[in-house]
């Protein structure tokens, strides 16, 4: 297809149309994925089932993702989106369309998912690639920072609607508000002007056959140590915070004895949280060197989130440190996404961006894969009375159902800060901002 030359940016205006629709849209997804999480559990009563479901939402990423990166880089980024969406939109009827006829199986939820996370992974890098298109260099901070908002404004809106909805008219109800918010995010897509991208002298370079131009962003990302660098850290950090984090909902769920409520009300203060951050990054715009609000950000979200959520035994404490995690992780996710925006041409993004995500979560899948039977065999029954570890680590996280998970926070919390800490001492990580030239 062919590429046509941008003459200048839409600008704010645009943007925001484009942030309305995809909130719009994200909020009916997350309620499903609410939805869906309770009556999984209500159905296997397992850490592995859920822990599986996101594993198969993950996995794609890694599969397909720098094949999505080389598409959206060689084809119209706002058809993409549009595409992207509707096959969504189609995974969601087929769930409601099983489930209304009683047909649903915990199965189906596995491929589904594995299919939803499939049309993810090229609605992400053709989503960030057209967000460098539509506003100027300086304000790539600020709109990261509005982009956070609008995902913690979904994780507030859909928990809350999800649990009163789920009572009221169950998960076909929950579903079918999805599909409508589905069109909802098409139409406003439709409606909105994204420029494609002018040829650079690097998108020039990595010109070729399909599988070169994959391979560009490997190559890409290869050839600057810090950018590697940077993504590194992102690697190791999600390994081990993920061996936590994937059993939160099964732990609250534990503690609480089912109770939706109090799970959905925290999730809320994380979300809540999340705006917070966003707001405080559109304003401020950031560190001067924004590689401090990425470090800065893992740290604070490591100790005052993910510790304080495992050493926490109710929902005061447990709101407190779902609030901390998600405001740090607004301010860290973007300055990230403005170093990148900044330091990669806008016509070989796609491929870049893609594989800087793979290099961030391709391991994910499989902590979180393991972090269900390591919850259901190792902690959870070293953790009750009379078990292995319940004398040693009694004290700091109690006893009984869901203190195992709760454990595997705090280790996950504390491992997790080292990373950040010990990438402060690597000159091309912390210096990535001055080693490398911005695009022109």
């Amino acid at each position: 297809m062919t590429q046509k030359t941008a003459t200048n940016k839409p600008g704010f205006q645009a943007f925001l149309m484009l942030w309305i629709g995809q909130l719009v849209s994200q909020v009916g997804s997350t309620m499903t994925g609410f939805g869906v999480s309770i009556w999984l559990f209500e159905q296997t009563g397992s850490a592995t089932a859920l822990t599986t479901a996101m594993t198969a939402y993950l996995l794609p990423n890694i599969l397909f993702g720098p094949i999505a990166g080389t598409i959206v880089d060689r084809f119209n980024r706002k058809y993409l989106l549009m595409f992207a969406d509707v096959m969504a939109g189609i995974d969601t009827l087929v769930l409601v369309l099983l489930f209304a006829s009683g047909r649903l199986e915990v199965w189906h939820i596995f491929v589904l998912n594995f299919l939803t996370g499939s049309f993810q992974s090229l609605q992400w890098p053709a989503f960030s690639s057209a967000v460098t298109m539509m506003v100027d260099k300086d304000q790539y901070t600020r709109i990261s920072g509005l982009q956070s908002i609008g995902r913690s404004l979904t994780q507030i809106l859909a928990p809350v609607l999800a649990a009163a909805l789920y009572a009221a008219v169950g998960l076909t109800g929950i579903i079918t508000i999805d599909l409508v918010t589905f069109a909802v995010g098409v139409l406003l897509l439709f409606i909105t002007k994204i420029p494609q991208p002018e040829r650079t002298a690097e998108g020039e370079k990595s010109r070729g056959s399909f599988w070169q131009e994959t391979k560009y962003g490997f190559t890409y990302i290869w050839q600057r140590p810090s950018l590697l660098g940077l993504q590194s850290v992102f690697l190791v950090l999600n390994f081990v915070l993920m061996l936590g984090i994937a059993t939160t909902v099964p732990m609250i769920l534990a503690r609480t004895g089912n109770n939706e409520a109090t799970l959905g009300t925290v999730q809320a203060f994380g979300a809540i949280g999340g705006v917070v951050g966003g707001l405080l990054l559109t304003a401020w715009g950031g560190t001067k060197h924004k590689i401090h609000g990425v470090l800065g950000g893992m740290i604070v979200s490591c100790l005052a989130g993910v510790v304080l959520l495992g050493v926490a035994n109710g929902l005061l404490l447990w709101a407190a440190a779902s609030f901390f995690q998600s405001s740090a992780i607004s301010v860290l996710n973007g300055s990230n996404q403005a170093i990148w925006q900044t330091k990669v041409a806008p016509d070989v993004q796609g491929r870049v961006f893609s594989v800087r995500r793979l290099i961030a979560q391709m391991i994910m899948p499989i902590s979180t894969f393991v972090a269900g039977p390591l919850a259901d065999g190792v902690f959870e029954p070293a953790m009750q009375e009379g078990g292995a570890l319940a004398d040693t680590f009694g004290w700091l996280v109690g006893n009984g159902a869901g203190s195992g998970m709760s454990l595997m926070l705090v280790l996950a919390g504390l491992v997790g800060a080292f990373v950040p800490m010990m990438a402060y001492t690597v000159p091309a990580i912390r210096e990535v901002e001055s080693r490398l030239p911005d695009h022109v």
